[in-house]
């Protein structure tokens, strides 16, 4: 028999909540709420309602491992649902507010949701459904006009179900292996599929998120996850942001460039984080109407490449720290982070991969690659929160190698350092007179240039080549020149990587999570609208 082990502390979500409410009690998190207000409160009086909604929910018939929804912006209801749908042994599967009605429909039949908590301004979008949903009891409806009827079946209020409810309860997630939350993927290849996480797997993804190679908040930073919270659990940041606690800033669905710029100069926002999309539009909208965004150390972009002279602009004009970090829903939600040296070159790759994540690169015939900066093969991972199947899809070769790895589809090239660039995913290889074309390179290279707002590279069928690439652009100021574009790619280009042509557009289509939905490019191209 061993002798002086430590006793066993199961890795479960309360211990967050716990912590925040004994050593950062005063510290607050700070919502703007839909009619342009602010509401702010204290981690503590956060603890009390998240203890609060485990007697709401056992009040609404929510039983260990039930799936409970969630259809709302990120605001401080939504952090209280990520704590104590866990804390009350539940787990929570947060909607993606930007998915069409038969997709919606999908999803919730899929999870078999027993509840949905949803947004009184997001109404619209789930009303049409609710009648046909097949496994919802109970609708609860927040942030919504009292005076006003809720047209859903067996609805109630939130704040009334809160009002009602006793701050004493006892939490009902003690096993870390139970499962914590459920995320669905984008669906950008087809239906979404299902990704659930335990509450180990988050909490050693907690870990990950707070370690000084990732993002590494702390208890000093003011951190605006502007990453909707139905984007593969805002990245882990409510869950590290509650650990150590840092002050939260929720934008709620004020995420346009000028609220933004406004929240980020009046906060003194040191960390936030977004898809490049919505960094794109907050630089142009600063270059026009300055903010002062000093206070921003660390402007961390995810989901998709932030072009190189995205990262330069940012950097030489208003002097942001960019950081690149990588992740999937299928990875839980960050896996690399980068913060190197300044050179815009390197910080212009997806990063590096953080202690808990391991990695190969692997050949079409299923050889693993070598890591030398330029043998490009598709990205394969494993590690303590990468997922290993999907959610009710237990035989999928397609997606996990036969010795378990979780295989991404992105296209990658490593370096003997260990960081890594995103070629393309594979799906979105331009293969051209038999050689390759990464429409990644060429959007982030037409995106650098002076007069191109936006870029989409696809590729489309040729006779002699048997695919080229057709770039869809969103000028900045209405035309581009394509002479002058061919002229610039060929600075960095062979010249067999040219696009055949470009159509310019107003706005690059986009996808629930904010990338650029490619596959709505290539219908619009299939129906002769390119």
């Amino acid at each position: 028999m061993l002798h002086g082990l430590m006793m066993d502390y199961p890795l479960t979500l309360n211990t967050i909540v716990e912590h925040a409410k004994r050593m950062t009690p005063l510290k607050t998190i700070k919502t703007k709420l839909p009619d342009g207000s602010w509401h702010e409160y204290s981690y503590a009086d956060f603890y009390r309602r998240v203890k609060r909604l485990g007697n709401v929910l056992e009040s609404l018939g929510v039983e260990c491992g039930d799936r409970v929804a969630t259809f709302a912006w990120n605001n401080y209801q939504h952090l209280e649902f990520y704590f104590g749908i866990p804390g009350a042994g539940a787990v929570i599967h947060t909607l993606n507010i930007r998915l069409s009605q038969e997709q919606l429909k999908f999803i919730i039949d899929h999870a078999e949701d027993k509840v949905i908590f949803v947004e009184g301004s997001l109404l619209p979008l789930l009303q049409p459904i609710a009648a046909q949903l097949e496994s919802v009891e109970r609708f609860v409806v927040f942030n919504h006009d009292a005076s006003q009827h809720i047209d859903l079946p067996n609805a109630s209020r939130y704040e009334e179900l809160m009002a009602a409810a006793s701050d004493d309860y006892d939490w009902r997630c003690s096993d870390e292996n139970m499962a914590l939350g459920l995320c669905y993927t984008s669906g950008t290849t087809g239906m979404p599929k299902g990704v659930l996480y335990s509450h180990r797997s988050m909490m050693l993804h907690t870990f990950g998120v707070l370690q000084a190679a990732a993002l590494g908040p702390t208890e000093a930073d003011v951190v605006l996850p502007v990453v909707p919270q139905f984007h593969a659990m805002a990245w882990g940041l409510p869950y590290a942001c509650a650990w150590v606690g840092s002050t939260i800033i929720m934008p709620g669905p004020h995420l346009q460039p000028e609220p933004l710029a406004q929240m980020i100069e009046s906060e003194r926002v040191t960390i936030a984080a977004g898809v490049p999309t919505i960094w794109n539009g907050l630089y142009h909208q600063l270059r026009q109407h300055p903010h002062d965004i000093s206070s921003i150390t660390q402007l961390v972009v995810g989901g998709s490449a932030m072009p190189r002279g995205l990262i330069e602009a940012y950097e030489r004009d208003l002097d942001v720290n960019v950081v690149h970090a990588w992740g999937m829903t299928e990875l839980s939600p960050m896996h690399g982070a980068l913060d190197a040296d300044g050179r815009w070159d390197i910080k212009a790759k997806q990063g590096y991969f953080v202690p808990g994540v391991d990695a190969r690169i692997v050949g079409e015939d299923g050889q693993e690659l070598p890591w030398d900066g330029e043998t490009m093969g598709e990205l394969q991972v494993r590690g303590y929160w990468v997922a290993g199947q999907y959610f009710k899809l237990e035989d999928d070769p397609d997606h996990f190698s036969a010795d378990g790895w979780f295989r991404t589809g992105d296209v990658v090239t490593i370096d003997a350092n260990g960081y890594m660039t995103i070629t393309d995913r594979s799906k979105d290889l331009v293969k051209s007179g038999g050689e390759w074309i990464s429409s990644v390179d060429l959007e982030n290279m037409l995106m650098s240039h002076p007069d191109v707002r936006e870029a989409a590279v696809i590729a489309i069928p040729d006779e002699t080549w048997g695919e080229r690439p057709l770039a869809v652009l969103a000028p900045l100021d209405g035309v581009c020149d394509e002479a002058a574009l061919n002229d610039w790619l060929m600075e960095h280009f062979p010249k067999f990587w040219l696009p055949e042509r470009y159509v310019s557009v107003a706005d690059i289509p986009k996808t629930g999570v904010g990338k650029m939905d490619k596959k709505v490019l290539r219908q619009w191209y299939a129906d002769g609208e390119l």
